[in-house]
């Protein structure tokens, strides 16, 4: 059985910067068997807003970034997706 000090100095060297973007990718590999732009487009917004709306303080810039960058992205596929 491990120790929980071992899980704990493992879980340190992450924040939730890290969790959100696992949870984004799983998603997306989730989705894809659907071949549904709008859903794709739906998942990649809402992620934006989480990634944005997150505590500034639980993880760097860079993710908060991403979650903009998601925020535009995403209308963008909606929009182009056939019906």
């Amino acid at each position: 059985m491990l120790s929980p000090l071992f899980i704990d100095t493992f879980l340190l060297d992450y924040h939730l910067g890290h969790v959100l973007l696992l949870a984004f990718v799983a998603s997306l590999l989730g989705v894809l068997p659907l071949k549904s732009q709008k859903v794709i487009a739906a998942v990649i917004v809402s992620f934006g807003l989480i990634f944005s709306m997150s505590p500034f303080t639980t993880m760097p810039a860079t993710y908060i970034l991403l979650g903009i960058g998601l925020v535009i992205v995403g209308p963008l596929l909606w929009t182009t997706a056939d019906s």
